[in-house]
């Protein structure tokens, strides 16, 4: 018995970015946060600037990458369940979805290291880092609603409300941990 399939490959680039929406949103706020938490827990725990930097890389591979998988694995399983149930297929290129979500997650992610990358230290990077991530949270949840219909700005307000309780949480983390340990920069 035939299953068929319920997928269908996209055509432009609005359809392109409502097909992998949810990929893309699930790795840009993961990233900025996971990224932001790393930038966070180790100024909170009174480390170097080159800790940011190298924990904050290797956070954007491993982490990255294993987002890409889960997400692609996930979809695997979801579909072996609907071809087990006999039900139609729903999404043809898991692989394809789990690029999008690595890619979104590395690029966005990235942005809670760029004033590490050009130089800067101690409160000013970690300002600077908190700023852009702010930002790039709102901007996030505010480009969601241009393939949405949502408001923009109370996209925009929601991942950045969301994300700021996340990035305060981490922060906290590494300053109550930094104090335990007794570390000092």
């Amino acid at each position: 018995m035939t299953r068929g399939s319920l997928h269908r490959d996209p055509t432009g680039i609005v359809d392109t970015t409502r097909h992998y929406l949810r990929d893309l949103i699930y790795g840009a706020n993961d990233g900025i946060i996971t990224t932001f938490a790393v930038v966070a827990g180790v100024t909170g725990g009174s480390l170097s600037s080159h800790a940011v930097l190298i924990v904050g890389v290797a956070n954007l591979l491993a982490d990255g990458l294993s987002m890409g998988v889960g997400n692609y694995l996930s979809i695997r399983a979801h579909e072996g369940v609907r071809a087990m149930q006999c039900l139609p297929e729903e999404e043809a290129r898991p692989a394809r979805h789990g690029a999008a979500t690595m890619a979104a997650f590395a690029a966005a992610g990235s942005l809670p290291l760029v004033p590490y990358l050009f130089g800067f230290s101690g409160m000013p990077a970690f300002v600077a880092a908190t700023t852009l991530t702010l930002l790039a949270l709102f901007a996030v949840g505010a480009l969601r609603a241009v393939v949405t219909g949502d408001r923009w700005w109370v996209a925009g307000l929601e991942m950045l409300a969301l994300g700021a309780v996340v990035a305060a949480s981490a922060y906290g983390a590494g300053a109550v941990v930094g104090r335990i340990v007794g570390r000092t920069a």
